[in-house]
């Protein structure tokens, strides 16, 4: 049995706007859009866990870089060696 072609423009509509409406919401996290004075939003932690690495890399490159000296890094981009620093 096949399934109407409506179904699956449907579905893959669903998808294609869950898809960038997560990825706008790391993105903003990552470049801190909302002008957040700390990097330790919940909703960008968890989403950093669920990247893959090199967007990981990228996005703890871009919060290093708003907040490197200001404050300890956010859970996903400290370093393994020392915690207490950026990766």
């Amino acid at each position: 049995m096949t399934r109407p072609a409506s179904l699956v423009t449907i579905a893959l509509a669903v998808f294609v706007a869950v898809a960038g409406v997560i990825g706008y919401q790391y993105f903003a996290w990552a470049t801190n859009a909302s002008g957040a004075a700390t990097p330790y939003d919940e909703v960008g932690i968890a989403l950093h866990g669920m990247m893959p690495g090199f967007v990981q890399d990228w996005g703890c490159a871009r919060l290093e870089a708003e907040f490197g000296g200001k404050t300890l890094p956010p859970m996903g981009c400290e370093s393994a060696t020392d915690p207490g620093q950026w990766r």
